[in-house]
């Protein structure tokens, strides 16, 4: 068979083409919720070391951009932490729209102790997001980014989620 290399890279520019116009783009988002807990089981060593593990369950209120602002948000959270040296919390969170969608987030974080200005530890709580599942509106829902936790009291988290996303809309076209 003799291939005509004009029509082979017509047909691959127009599978090229149609290829990148089924490909959704992905759209910046940048959420944080202040977490306060609502139930917490606690684990303290008794070995002198004040490590702990902390299985927390946290509500909020998303804010900021994309469509996961808005949503009511539940952390199911494990943190495993030796304060003044290190840890290793991860855990879910559950976005709920307004209409009753789901989007539910898997994250990690590595907590890092660095000296503070006041010469006390300062914790650094930074680590990555990525949607692993959904429902209703949500389902679909793709995306993974950075994220970092903040403490604003002392039983109160600021979880911020920044990347990117692409809508189960935004897929289909």
């Amino acid at each position: 068979m003799k291939l005509n290399k004009s029509k082979s890279a017509s047909w691959l520019a127009t599978a090229l083409l149609t290829f990148a116009s089924t490909l959704a783009s992905a759209a910046p988002v940048k959420v944080e919720a202040v977490m306060s807990p609502k139930e917490q089981i606690r684990m303290d060593f008794a070995d002198g070391s004040n490590h702990f593990v902390l299985m927390v369950k946290r509500e909020g209120k998303a804010t900021g951009q994309g469509v996961l602002a808005g949503a009511a948000v539940t952390e199911f959270g494990r943190h495993d932490i030796l304060p003044g040296v290190g840890g290793d919390p991860s855990g879910y969170l559950v976005f709920t729209s307004t209409e009753g969608s789901i989007a539910y987030v898997k994250w990690t974080v590595r907590a890092v102790f660095i000296p503070g200005p006041d010469g006390k530890p300062m914790l650094l709580d930074n680590g990555v997001w990525e949607v692993v599942g959904g429902t209703g509106n949500f389902k679909g829902l793709q995306g993974a980014g950075t994220l970092h936790i903040k403490a604003v009291s002392p039983t109160d988290r600021n979880f911020i989620l920044d990347g990117e996303l692409v809508s189960p809309a935004a897929a289909a076209k």
